[in-house]
């Protein structure tokens, strides 16, 4: 899976992370108390399996994040569905 970044020092960039289930937040434990990039979207491809993770950073409203990703075409590159964390099974909702 593709953890994608919108906003901040990492804007633009691009992680692997491992399949299943994206953290929340990511780094998942920076245990520095700094604001961490928070999840706003998963893409799901065949089957339900998410593909790419779209991270925003702390500072950045909500319609930013959707409007860059559209602008990036997450969905259209994956081949994936972008749907918001309570919308996947065991995922709480974001704050």
């Amino acid at each position: 899976m593709h953890a994608l970044f919108v906003g901040g020092v990492i804007d633009n960039k691009e992680v692997d992370l491992e399949d299943g289930r994206p953290p929340i937040h990511y780094p998942e434990n920076s245990g520095g108390g700094h604001p961490r990039y928070r999840l706003h979207f998963v893409g799901e491809g065949d089957g339900g399996r998410a593909v790419f993770a779209v991270y925003g950073a702390p500072d950045l409203a909500d319609d930013e994040v959707e409007r860059v990703i559209e602008e990036r075409a997450y969905a259209r590159r994956f081949d994936a569905t972008p749907k918001r964390p309570p919308a996947i099974t065991g995922v709480p909702a974001a704050n």
